[in-house]
């Protein structure tokens, strides 16, 4: 779907249909109050009114929020998309700059569907949003522009955690790294399985051993002049995850597609973080690996070696994320000096669906006022997400009798923290503050569609991303 941006007063401008946002206090001033009194309409969200013969629609608005705007124009968006009109008008509302980041997300967002797989594919009309300003376009246009990217580049996302294992595997996820690096002038390294065993990179090295799909170890850099920080970005990709040895009942392999999402929400960063010529340095490393059965697999008693030289006791294969991403850190922390921040991205846990629900991120990590910054910063950008604390308890529970740490605590409670505690151990001493672990197990991947998000992925992780590394 196309977007323009226009001046309200221009003479130029002319829709098919229009599309009105209703907040609740504006419901005594509607235009068609009393047709709409008579559909029993409210402004609430998902809330719509379609009436055809006056061209317009009506949608909810709950209260003046990004996440109220964008759900209500997504709600719109869709609606418009089941009729053949070719243009749409929305005027932005009272402060017309929050407004406009809401309305162009919102709309990118809700239009998007993923057809890759319909043997049948729908004529789609071209359809175009116009969404009308009273303010001077000169002061809306680069919020414009800047919400436009993010939201397609989580549409990105959105497409490679769709991707089925059969075509999404470790090679054509480095494939993908590689198109994006050359998209955006980015430099863009990958390593296989001899570089891995050569680095002593064993940890990451296992969990794919038994697979057919060589792992890919990616490294992605942005590196603009004069950048003022350092960051490092580091995602999750298990293209397929099985559970290995310790098989996952049936049902919960079903969406193990998606374990890849804290990966493919790093190549989304970094696609959206070279657009926005954001002024910091940028590195964006990917753990690509499928988790399968077979005679080469590990095993559950195995104990690993990490690229730190930690030794890990396996107790579960399922518990295979944060091997690969311990040797990650590890990677990232002897290859790139003087760090300034670094996140970690993955469907991690259960536990953390668990927890906090699925629509929430578990954000970890040693320093409280960064955890802090990273909630805000995921508030303000339409994410959800809670911080979850560290305690010496349950860092005992992660105690082996024949390694240095095992792979699963020796509790089943608190299975996201201890997640994120297990990661701790491959966070160098000069790092630890400047870490945060993401765990987007909920949100990533949801079989409902919620929002302005549809069945499947959703992109977790990007829009809080680039908020907060705009605010550090």
């Amino acid at each position: 779907m196309k977007l323009s941006l226009f001046e309200k007063k221009s003479n130029s401008v002319e829709s098919d249909i229009n599309i009105v946002l209703v907040l609740n206090k504006d419901l005594k001033n509607i235009e068609d109050k009393a047709l709409l009194e008579n559909l029993s309409f409210e402004a609430k969200d998902e809330e719509l009114a379609f009436l055809p013969e006056l061209k317009k629609i009506y949608v909810g608005c709950e209260e003046n929020s990004y996440e109220a705007i964008a759900i209500a124009i997504a709600t719109a968006i869709k609606k418009f998309q089941t009729t053949k009109y070719k243009t749409a008008c929305v005027e932005l509302i009272e402060d017309e700059k929050e407004s406009l980041r809401a309305i162009v997300e919102g709309a990118i967002l809700g239009a998007y569907t993923f057809t890759h797989y319909k043997s049948e594919k729908k004529k789609e009309v071209e359809q175009e949003l116009i969404v009308l300003a009273n303010s001077n376009l000169k002061t809306l246009l680069s919020i414009f522009n800047d919400a436009t990217i993010i939201a397609e580049s989580v549409n990105k996302t959105r497409d490679l955690v769709n991707r089925v294992p059969e075509d999404f595997y470790p090679k054509v996820m480095a494939k993908e790294a590689k198109r994006i690096a050359k998209e955006n002038n980015l430099d863009c390294k990958v390593h296989g399985e001899e570089y891995l065993l050569k680095h002593k990179m064993l940890s990451m090295h296992s969990v794919g051993r038994a697979s057919r799909h060589e792992s890919q170890l990616i490294h992605l850099s942005y590196k603009p002049d004069n950048a003022k920080q350092k960051i490092v970005l580091i995602g999750k990709g298990l293209t397929y995850d099985s559970g290995g040895l310790s098989l996952k009942p049936g049902d919960y392999m079903v969406t193990m597609k998606s374990d890849k999402s804290g990966g493919c929400a790093v190549l989304g960063m970094m696609n959206a973080i070279a657009k926005l010529n954001l002024p910091l340095e940028v590195h964006g490393i990917i753990g690509a690996v499928e988790n399968m059965i077979g005679g080469d697999a590990y095993k559950p008693d195995d104990v690993l070696t990490a690229k730190n030289g930690k030794t890990i006791e396996v107790r579960n294969t399922d518990a295979e994320g944060r091997l690969v991403l311990a040797d990650c850190l590890c990677y990232a922390q002897d290859k790139i000096k003087d760090i300034d921040y670094m996140f970690d991205y993955a469907t991690l846990t259960g536990a953390s669906v668990v927890g906090v629900g699925q629509y929430t991120t578990s954000i970890m990590g040693n320093n409280s006022k960064l955890k802090c910054k990273a909630v805000k910063s995921a508030t303000a950008s339409g994410e959800y997400a809670t911080s979850l604390p560290f305690n010496r308890f349950l860092r005992k529970t992660l105690k082996s009798e024949i390694a240095d740490v095992c792979n699963i605590s020796n509790t089943r409670y608190g299975g996201a923290i201890t997640a994120g505690i297990f990661l701790d151990h491959f966070v160098y001493e000069e790092n630890k503050e400047k870490w945060l672990h993401f765990d987007i197990a909920g949100p990533a991947f949801v079989e409902s569609a919620w929002g302005y998000n549809p069945h499947g992925a959703s992109g977790a992780g990007i829009r809080m991303t680039l908020e907060l590394l705009k605010n550090l």
